[in-house]
């Protein structure tokens, strides 16, 4: 069983290697975003953290690999159990180690980081292969999948325990071993789950977690000849660098990456239910979630009612303590994100864009204990021109920009106007406009008159620089297998 330090009121994280919990001689700070204050100690880990655990994910894939899929599906049952059975404690603990609010990991995080065991436990159970014959050789022709080996993991900060379980359960549900490396902002859920794999049976070495920071942890893991495959959700940049790194090895990629996703909302859109929703898709976890809308293109003629009443119901959405019931959003991931955030509002600023609520024109009412805390309010910015970096980089905060437009080809072409093509939301009434302009957008995922329905066996990922493969139900069972046709001449 892992050690909690308690000393200087500090939480000590250890690695898990083998079925065990292993301290590190390096740690690194992990702050509290509410507070500003260091709260935990994440290990540094490098090349030889790494090296233990693929070693050991190795020595355990043989045995882990011949189960049935049913066994497999049984120990992932009981992590979700497990997971569900401790929600509160992982939620808040999710909340002061991500700056979100408590209800949000409640709600959301925790919740789907269990429903993610259990539907790849069922998922994995349901897959079937292909059967041809050619009779005038006398030959029957199938495939069968087989897992790839050790799988390296990599998530980001965001959702820690969900994207982290996004990716751990569908690749030990098809009988792969992994190494895994949460951001070394937010490991403390990880290293939660891992003093429940034991109870629900995971063999050692079947999930290793490895933590500490990218250039360190994870170039070892990305780079070690011995992983064929990684998952990676993060960056582009840092994209580009696995890509580089995995190059020589030929390894299988799966990249989801940054977004700037566009609304589309025409005149004949339910404002009311549009409003409510953008509100939530522009701001929901203080904006830092890849598909949250950070361009908002308004036909002319609802143009200035649509903003009135956005900025209206932007206000109403609260930023403060994550405990507080009553608050929408919580604190940023750190102070260098905030700082980064903060500095698109005043590039729009700067090239004559109007700020009409938010950053620099609301002030936070905070707790003295809470006022060092990375806090940044819901902001709208509108008059800016396309070209701007506020309209074409991914900010990843508060922030969502609102711009008119007058016909669908002009809607269509600036919200493809970006690098990027993760989600976009279209608002219409139309049956064949909603149909049309989803099929034009240039985007993996296009929402029409709602915002992150998911359903989890449809893939999930990104064209252009947003991404590399898709997951889901059976993509990710795809991505973590090699299939294999095999010829019987009977």
């Amino acid at each position: 069983m892992a050690k909690v330090s308690r000393q200087h009121s500090y939480l000590v994280l250890e690695n898990y290697i083998a079925g065990k919990f292993i301290p590190c001689q390096s740690l690194i700070d992990s702050y509290d975003p509410s507070t500003g204050e260091v709260y935990c100690k994440v290990p540094d880990s490098g090349k030889e953290e790494v090296e233990a655990a693929v070693a050991a994910a190795k020595d355990a894939f043989p045995d882990w690999s011949a189960r049935s899929p049913e066994h497999r599906a049984q120990i992932l049952n009981k992590m979700a159990d497990l997971i569900e059975a401790n929600l509160e404690e992982f939620a808040l603990a999710e909340s002061r180690d991500q700056g979100k609010t408590v209800t949000f990991a409640r709600m959301v995080d925790i919740p789907r980081a269990a429903y993610n065991f259990r539907f790849f436990a069922s998922s994995a159970l349901h897959h079937t292969n292909d059967c041809s014959q050619i009779d005038h050789m006398g030959c029957l022709n199938y495939t069968i999948r087989c897992p790839v080996g050790v799988a390296g993991l990599i998530s980001p900060w965001n959702l820690p325990l969900y994207l982290l379980t996004w990716k751990i359960a569908p690749a030990i549900a098809a009988g792969n071993t992994v190494v895994a490396k949460p951001s070394e902002m937010t490991s403390v859920t990880a290293w939660m789950m891992c003093k429940l794999m034991q109870q629900a049976g995971v063999p050692p070495g079947v999930v290793n977690i490895v933590f500490g920071t990218g250039p360190r942890a994870g170039d070892a893991l990305v780079g070690h000849p011995e992983v064929p495959l990684v998952s990676f959700t993060g960056s582009t940049a840092t994209a580009q660098l696995i890509t580089e790194r995995c190059a020589p090895y030929c390894k299988k990629l799966s990249l989801e990456l940054g977004g700037k996703n566009p609304a589309i909302v025409f005149a004949d859109a339910d404002l009311e239910q549009c409003i409510e929703t953008t509100v939530r898709s522009s701001f929901s976890n203080q904006g830092e979630i890849c598909l949250c809308t950070s361009r908002i293109y308004v036909e002319r003629s609802i143009y200035s009612e649509f903003l009135e009443r956005f900025v209206a119901a932007t206000k109403k959405w609260k930023t403060g303590v994550p405990s507080d019931p009553s608050n929408n959003n919580g604190a940023l991931i750190s102070k260098e994100h905030l700082e980064k955030v903060r500095s698109f509002v005043a590039l729009a600023k700067c090239e004559g864009g109007i700020v009409h609520c938010g950053e620099g024109v609301e002030q936070l009412d905070l707790p003295k204990q809470n006022k060092s805390g990375y806090f940044m309010p819901a902001t709208i910015i509108s008059g800016l021109s396309d070209s701007s970096r506020v309209m074409q980089e991914e900010i990843f905060g508060p922030v969502t920009c609102v711009s008119p437009f007058d016909t669908e080809d002009e809607a269509v072409s600036r919200g493809n106007g970006v690098r990027y093509g993760l989600a976009a939301t279209v608002w219409s009434r139309d049956v064949g406009k909603v149909h049309r302009v989803a099929k034009r957008i240039q985007a993996g995922l296009v929402w029409t008159n709602c915002w992150l329905v998911r359903d989890l066996n449809l893939p999930f990922g990104g064209m252009k620089s947003s991404g590399v493969g898709r997951e889901g139900g059976k993509d990710s069972y795809h991505f973590f297998t090699e299939v294999k046709s095999i010829t019987v001449k009977h």
